[in-house]
């Protein structure tokens, strides 16, 4: 052994090549100061060696490099720009190290090589991967960019069209599209990997391979001239802004910095890179990346937990209720390996229940992802039927059916008298309490929520709802079954509205306030999507939601939160309801839904619906519509946290971007509030409070504001 740490180790094989072994203590091999500090260290101890004729890095582990440690970023960018600046240049100087070594370098890659991993293999003067490998630069899906030599190597490697394209989208490629553009130089299966790169680092130390003009050709400035530049990057910066918009930034700077490094070499180059990743270091929108990220390693480390508790294994499903959303959840339940039982009481039910499936399969088959045995295969788990006898061997039966309390307790009172004393039964209930339902049920501790959101095939989140009695081993079992399905399951305690939709109906409550003071509702969602960031405005979303789901909620939740949530006179969206504009589902709502020309969706502002808002017209500027909305729904996401409804900030976040399409630039909404400063909101809450309880904060909130807390416990 020539070297060895904690992380790494390099050892002189009888041929005079060094075997430079990525191998940390944990699962994964990633790239903390610990690693960076070996791999310097590392550099000095094999350039001095004289031994040592070429170097094959490689990893220990199923994955080469995952990336940087992102636990660290959180401190390390809490620091002074000069010191932000200090470390990821010393770190980029790491890389430069292995690029200088004074012999030809081959990466073996195996599973993943992104972020950090991928710019380890650009450092090397050689790559070979196997076919498990998948390498990418997804800096961007944490509001950053390349920091450790990234945004030099991979244009110099690929072309900056290609590099560009990578590094804008995040995207990981597996082995075969990295050798068809050039990021890796060849590719073979996985008990060939050591030995193709011994031979190309000795093809190499043989001059068989022109190591030295490769590392040259990383080093050197991009080769376009004058016009080709102009026209490279002017069309990149058009295809970035049309993609990622005014709300990510890190794209722009990332496409800036290549085009300012165009014409560098390689050490002046890396120094703009440095200063474009310590711009989006500081950034909200790189926080609030970052702790989407961290938010969504708690949620799903702390599903994987309660899943290997659970003592039953889900092997048949069924699902009571065959429209929509019965048949999005039975193809969930079908395309991840499940057979599942789709029973309802009328025969066109389950004919629709099943063309949802079909369809969705369909729009698979046409975009690439889904091939006809596929679809064959899940068409084939689902099985209707309109007896009760058919779902009596089903470990999980998924109550769907309508949205009424009478209803769905009568058909859960049924289904426990067909199915196994162990068998799980849920309901698939947006509002309705589960202690209610569960009163239904000769033996509640096998009964919970399973509220999925439409449309059920594309929206990640399932809440899991505890009530009073259900069981550990229950809620065990059905996120296991949630994680099997390919969801993202949170578990949160039952009130009405439970997370999700407790915490979106002061929005709507807002935003109709706002309508009966004089706003325009296509003004408002203008703001809230192109401003805010939501993917639709409220007005929008009452439309796809559908005024009679919306008025019924919002009845529900009147009656479980009366001190906050009773009705509003006149409001906006029940006087729509009453005129039978139900939205998108019958063409008419805020808006009104058509087909252009080119036989596309069309929805445009509804005549009918401002004359049914009978307000004064007035202007509100952006900052004023943005707090009316969001004030509300901030606060109610703080009385469930207070009330330990959902356990902490991290999940309410991404129960929100999973469930509402929260804008992934804001972090979510404990993000969102933190971003503005607890002190900052609660100033501007104060402001709008006597507009109602809805805007009126708690008495924990304005403590942890008074103490400088934070609700991520930083």
């Amino acid at each position: 052994m020539i070297y060895e740490g904690k992380n790494l180790s390099a050892k002189l094989l009888d041929n005079g090549i060094a075997e430079v072994l990525f191998d940390a203590a944990g699962s994964v091999n990633k790239f903390d100061q610990q690693t960076i500090q070996e791999m310097a260290d590392m550099c000095a101890v094999l350039s001095s060696d004289s031994q040592v004729k070429g170097a094959i890095i490689r990893s220990a582990k199923p994955a080469f490099i995952v990336g940087a440690d992102i636990t660290e970023f959180g401190e390390l960018f809490a620091l002074p720009d000069d010191e932000v600046l200090a470390w990821v240049a010393k770190t980029s100087q790491a890389f430069d190290l292995v690029e200088d070594l004074p012999f030809p370098t081959v990466a073996a890659v195996t599973g993943f090589a992104l972020g950090g991993g991928c710019e380890m293999t650009l450092a090397c003067d050689l790559r070979v991967a196997d076919t498990t490998a998948q390498i990418g630069l997804p800096e961007v899906k944490l509001g950053l960019m390349p920091g450790f030599g990234g945004t030099v190597r991979l244009p110099r490697l690929i072309g900056a069209d290609n590099a560009m394209e990578w590094m804008s989208t995040g995207k990981n490629h597996k082995a075969a599209k990295a050798l068809a553009v050039g990021a890796v130089d060849a590719v073979v299966e996985p008990d060939k990997l050591i030995d193709a790169a011994m031979s190309m680092v000795a093809d190499a130390i043989d001059g068989k391979i022109d190591w030295q003009a490769r590392r040259a050709q990383k080093q050197a400035p991009l080769g376009l001239n004058k016009n080709e530049s102009t026209m490279c990057f002017s069309t990149a910066k058009a295809m970035v802004f049309a993609q990622a918009g005014k709300h990510y930034p890190a794209p722009h700077v990332m496409v800036d910095t290549i085009a300012g490094a165009a014409r560098l070499e390689r050490d002046a180059a890396l120094k703009l890179e440095n200063e474009g990743f310590v711009k989006l270091a500081k950034t909200d929108a790189a926080k609030a990346q970052i702790g989407i990220f961290m938010a969504d390693q708690l949620v799903k480390s702390k599903g994987k937990k309660q899943a290997k508790t659970a003592a039953k294994n889900v092997e048949q499903a069924a699902v009571l209720g065959a429209g929509i959303m019965g048949g999005g959840i039975a193809y969930q339940s079908a395309v991840k390996g499940t057979p599942t039982i789709m029973k309802d009481i009328a025969q066109p039910a389950l004919e629709l229940g099943l063309n949802e499936a079909a369809k969705i399969l369909g729009k698979g088959i046409e975009k690439g992802w889904m091939d006809a045995g596929k679809m064959a295969q899940t068409l084939n788990r689902i099985v209707p039927t309109l007896e009760y006898t058919a779902i009596k061997d089903a470990d999980i039966v998924i109550e769907a059916v309508v949205e009424n309390p009478k209803v769905k307790s009568t058909v859960l009172a049924e289904t426990e008298q067909h199915v196994a004393d162990d068998a799980i039964i849920c309901s698939n209930t947006s509002t309705i309490s589960i202690n209610s339902l569960a009163k239904s049920l000769k033996h509640p501790e096998r009964f919970c929520g399973m509220h999925f959101f439409n449309p059920v095939h594309r929206m990640p989140l399932v809440e899991i709802i505890r009530g009073e009695k259900t069981s550990d081993e229950t809620i065990a079992a059905v996120v296991a079954f949630t994680l099997k399905m390919g969801k993202t399951p949170i578990v949160v305690n039952d009130c009405p509205g439970f997370l999700v939709n407790r915490v979106l109906f002061p929005y709507f409550a807002g935003f109709s306030k706002l309508l009966l003071d004089g706003a325009d509702f296509a003004a408002v969602d203008k703001v809230m999507e192109k401003q805010f960031g939501w993917p639709m405005g409220p007005a929008y979303l009452l439309d796809v939601v559908g005024m009679d789901t919306a008025d019924h909620a919002a009845g529900v939740m009147a009656e479980g939160i009366p001190e906050r949530m009773q009705k509003i006179a006149d409001d906006p969206i029940e006087l729509l309801y009453k005129a039978g504009r139900l939205g998108q589902k019958n063409g008419k709502g805020f808006y009104n839904f058509s087909v252009d020309k080119r036989d596309r969706p069309a929805k445009t502002p509804a005549d009918e619906a401002y004359a049914l808002i009978k307000a004064d017209k007035q202007d509100f500027d952006a900052d004023e519509i943005i707090a009316r909305l969001m004030i509300p729904m901030a606060n109610e996401a703080i009385r469930c946290l207070e009330e330990g409804i959902v356990d902490s900030a991290a999940e309410a976040d991404i129960a929100l971007l999973y469930g509402l399409g929260f804008p992934p630039f804001r972090g979510g909404i404990f993000r969102y509030i933190e971003t503005i400063g607890l002190s900052n909101f609660v100033t501007l809450a104060d402001k709008y409070a006597d507009l109602g309880p809805i805007y009126q904060i708690s008495d924990g909130l304005r403590d942890m504001a008074a103490s400088g807390k934070s609700y991520f416990g930083q």
